[in-house]
């Protein structure tokens, strides 16, 4: 199948489907016309490497990954042992964020809460969806 028909099947932007074969996460054939050429194979390929970005992962952790898994029914299973530490290790790195964000954003309360009753008035007065978020 030809790009355009990938990016049917997968829903992924043609631009983006070239740019995972430039991160060397996709390696279509090419016709002697230049044309690239998808098989099967490659929309499973691609609905991993969704899943995968979709956990948090790069690209070039993606690469590290990606010939280590295998499906199994809707889940993505590894088969290679040290896959494990790096799949851990990035939880760890995503748990870190998690932390920083939640420090940020417990800050930002802080200084939310701090404002006097009148501009809070005049905030949610010109913008009433904040009453879910002001005090």
């Amino acid at each position: 199948m030809r790009i355009g028909e990938l990016s049917r099947r997968t829903g992924v932007h043609e631009r983006l489907l070239r740019y995972y074969e430039e991160q060397d996460l996709l390696r279509p054939r090419r016709r002697s016309s230049g044309y690239r050429e998808y098989d099967e194979a490659d929309v499973v390929t691609v609905r991993r490497i969704r899943g995968l970005l979709a956990a948090g992962l790069n690209t070039s952790a993606i690469a590290t990954v990606l010939p280590c898994l295998h499906d199994e029914e809707e889940h993505l299973v590894p088969t290679c042992p040290d896959l494990l530490a790096d799949l851990a290790q990035e939880r760890d790195r995503i748990t870190r964020a998690i932390a920083d964000l939640q420090t940020s954003r417990a800050a930002l309360d802080r200084v939310i809460a701090a404002a006097p009753a009148d501009v809070t008035a005049r905030a949610l007065d010109a913008h009433p969806e904040l009453s879910a978020v002001l005090p």
